[in-house]
């Protein structure tokens, strides 16, 4: 068994910082005008609460609201990681834990595990899997078609982070390649879409969560 010390490290640290962030929110809490952590969040709770309540409700299963923002925060400062200003070698000082597989299939896992858990709580074990059997294509040959897709949907969810994040990496490694006196623009102008692109694939990974919880709990009667 191999382990990525770089993935453990820059994970360890996005975890200790969304902690520290949530100390500081708690403590700083305000009524009046917000810090701008509180600004953050709150910002970052409403578009997320917006989203579950369109696609489940908040009265359905109102854990979800915590699970996105918690996710699109850890997710959005491990990709930010790759950002610092500096360079090691032949690529970044500190890797985004999400350019190793093995990080995105863990996320995906936890997420996967969780929505099938609420399905089977909300509908019962029968009715959960009568309806993932089902699909929206109904029964016959189609069930198998239903049955991958409900296996491609975590493959999905970490891959598509996975690929985003990778790519990355690899133009930092080849930018590395030229002269130092070149290389400083385009690691410069590169990190500055890495902000744009880890914030983007932070929220499709949040979202998709909350869609997923949607489809997984939802019943025959309802009408969203």
């Amino acid at each position: 068994m191999d382990f990525n010390v770089d993935t453990i490290v820059s994970t360890s640290v996005a975890a200790l910082i969304v902690i520290a962030l949530a100390i500081f929110l708690r403590i700083k809490l305000t009524s009046g005008v917000p810090n701008g952590v509180q600004l953050f969040f709150e910002t970052i709770t409403v578009q997320m609460r917006d989203q579950v309540e369109s696609a489940i409700g908040l009265r359905v299963a109102p854990f979800v609201l915590p699970l996105a923002v918690t996710l699109f925060t850890f997710i959005l400062l491990s990709n930010w990681l790759s950002v610092l200003p500096v360079q090691y070698g032949e690529g970044e000082l500190v890797s985004p834990p999400a350019s190793d597989v093995n990080f995105v299939y863990a996320l995906a896992l936890f997420v996967f595990v969780f929505y099938q858990g609420a399905g089977i709580k909300r509908r019962g074990i029968g009715g959960h899997f009568k309806a993932l059997l089902k699909g929206h294509t109904g029964w016959g040959p189609m069930v198998l078609i239903n049955v991958i897709e409900e296996i491609a949907k975590p493959l999905s969810l970490s891959l598509r982070l996975f690929g985003n994040m990778f790519a990355g990496g690899v133009m930092i490694a080849v930018i590395t390649l030229f002269p130092v006196w070149i290389s400083w623009g385009p690691n410069a102008i590169w990190k500055m879409f890495d902000l744009f692109v880890g914030a983007i694939q932070a929220f499709i990974f949040s979202l998709l969560t909350v869609l997923y919880f949607s489809q997984s709990m939802a019943l025959e009667h309802e009408n969203h």
